[in-house]
């Protein structure tokens, strides 16, 4: 896991904005904050709507409908499921989850255009919906980092008290924790047990 990751933009793209998805919606803990879900669909709308905005989309509320957070937040939890696979080093069994959440989202490859001569490999659904075409997006992205070296890029935080997943950008690939703050958290119980002793 060294050198330079081998996903283009689109798949980065598509796997940050599943960690932040993953972090947003699923219940846990967050450096040792408790997460929730969002209980009402108002709540789940907006979260699903600024997580995907956070990664430079810019979609409106109204774009967002019940049953397309509703959608996106199920195959959010599956996600979570594959992250937490691979990060254990399963990657059979995150592989099998993958398989089912592409058949189940119906996620198909198509080119498409950023600009003239410029074609570039997304991932849509069996229409263009906005949950079904996300919910094939993030399935695809999971199948996409699965099928590299990679793969262990996703991770699941090793802070206390925190189950928050990761992306590793890093040059390195050594990431192990999801914030600066867990990181800096680990740092310090560290530093204080040495000195401890």
């Amino acid at each position: 896991m060294t050198g330079q990751m081998l996903f283009d933009s689109h798949v980065e793209t598509l796997l940050e904005t599943t960690v932040a998805l993953v972090n947003r919606l699923t219940p846990g803990l967050d450096g040792g904050h408790v997460v929730v879900a969002p209980e009402d669909e108002r709540s789940l709308r907006s979260v699903v709507r600024e997580s995907i905005n956070a990664q430079g989309y810019d979609v409106p509320l109204r774009r967002v409908s019940d049953q397309d957070s509703r959608m996106i937040g199920s195959v959010v939890a599956d996600a979570r499921r594959v992250i937490e696979d691979i990060d254990a080093g399963d990657l059979a069994l995150a592989a099998k989850r993958t398989n089912v959440l592409l058949r189940r989202t119906g996620a198909r490859p198509q080119l498409d255009t950023h600009g003239p001569g410029v074609w570039n490999l997304h991932f849509h659904g069996p229409d263009d919906s906005f949950g079904v075409g996300w919910s094939a997006g993030i399935a695809a992205g999971l199948a996409m980092a699965l099928g590299t070296s990679d793969a262990g890029r996703l991770g699941v935080c090793e802070a206390d008290r925190c189950d928050r997943v990761h992306l590793d950008t890093s040059r390195n690939g050594g990431r192990r924790f999801c914030s600066l703050r867990c990181q800096s958290r680990t740092k310090a119980a560290a530093h204080r047990a040495r000195q401890g002793a």
